[in-house]
């Protein structure tokens, strides 16, 4: 059965997304239904991580177990996080990268297999160039930024047409929660595609996301007779992914009488695709100097606040101090202030009268006898 999106005729209404690119294929035949800048190369994000997957059930059992190496267990990732010497399963760490996209697990593959994650990235490219994906392009195993990886719509659709070939992955796309034990931790794993809880036909998908790539997606739903497979790559928000896959499934059942005509359009990229590697050298060298100069304004702050408190702390140690010889009547017995008090004005009258005998002689009533 050959299934159709939108019929060309009057009645047919254009389905609008905010993706850069998105593609609506018939699994069986590899029709177009829809399109959406089928051909622009956009970075992969980590959607890459299905031909890692790929590559690496071609060559290795799923019980083997990999030694997670430094290089991998330090890969920028989300958690949970892999540590340096963790035993694990291919099986496990193809959960840990299509549920959750840890980067560290798709690292560990890629050195398993291949040694270092160069070498696989040559092996993935290989794969991808026997699936008929030609406009597509992997550096590295993760799909983090790097210069020169890209991918279409298109492809990332046949890609995933082809990753459900393997029973295992899509088992592993098709699964909502798991639970894991990776060196002695329990680790909970929740699929970070959202339409496995909203859409009963769904087999499964994979998501992506970095700065450079902004959003992807690309799922697979079974409809009827039909395998429908959509990818989207390149959208800001990532709300719209479950609301323009939704909205493109929906559409994509409506006309299935194999006489509609796909729609394919073109329309400009409004924001430019950067292509960047991990850390470039400038990018290095300014984040260093930003680096070392907001911490050096923090050193000085703090140098200064240091050296007022220790003056606050001399002056009140000062102050106490005179505090402390000034408070000293305060704390005598009452009967005691009462003593000096009292001799304090028997003084003043003294001295009154002192100074009246001087100032008025002839007033010799002043003058004490």
């Amino acid at each position: 059965m050959i299934c159709a999106l939108f019929s060309q005729g009057a009645n047919a209404q254009t389905v609008t997304v905010s993706a850069r690119a998105a593609v609506v294929m018939d699994g069986q035949t590899h029709r177009i239904l829809y399109a959406k800048n089928p051909d622009v190369k956009l970075m992969p994000a980590s959607t890459t991580k299905l031909v890692t997957a790929m590559v690496v059930l071609d060559r290795l059992s799923p019980d083997k177990v990999v030694v997670v190496s430094k290089d991998a267990a330090y890969t920028p990732s989300i958690a949970p996080r892999l540590r340096p010497g963790d035993r694990v399963t291919v099986r496990d760490l193809l959960y840990l990268a299509l549920m959750r996209s840890i980067n560290g697990a798709a690292v560990a593959l890629g050195e398993a297999v291949a040694g270092s994650e160069s070498s696989f990235a040559k092996l993935m490219n290989e794969k991808a160039a026997s699936l008929n994906a030609k406009n597509t392009r992997f550096v590295n195993a993760t799909g983090l930024p790097a210069p020169g990886q890209y991918i279409t719509a298109e492809n990332l659709a046949i890609i995933l047409d082809s990753a459900l070939k393997y029973p295992l992955i899509k088992q592993i796309i098709n699964t909502k929660e798991r639970d894991l034990t990776v060196g002695g931790r329990h680790l909970y794993l929740r699929n970070t595609d959202e339409l496995l809880w909203s859409n009963e036909g769904l087999i499964g998908g994979k998501t992506g996301y970095t700065r450079a790539a902004e959003h992807c997606l690309v799922f697979a739903a079974s409809k009827g007779d039909c395998t429908i497979v959509t990818s989207l790559l390149g959208e800001r928000v990532r709300g719209h992914l479950w609301s323009d896959g939704r909205k493109l499934l929906d559409e994509s059942v409506q006309v299935a009488d194999g006489q509609a005509q796909p729609e394919i359009y073109e329309s400009p990229i409004k924001s430019p695709v950067v292509l960047t590697s991990y850390e470039p050298a400038r990018h290095a060298r300014r984040r260093l100097r930003v680096h070392f100069k907001r911490h050096l304004r923090r050193y000085v702050r703090v140098r200064a606040k240091r050296r007022l408190r220790r003056h606050a702390r001399v002056h009140f140690k000062r102050r106490m101090i005179r505090g402390r010889r000034l408070s000293r009547r305060r704390h005598l017995t009452a009967k005691r202030r009462v003593k000096e008090l009292g001799e304090k004005i028997l003084r003043r009258h003294h001295h009154s009268r002192i100074f009246r005998a001087k100032r008025y002689p002839h007033k010799k009533r002043y003058v004490r006898t």
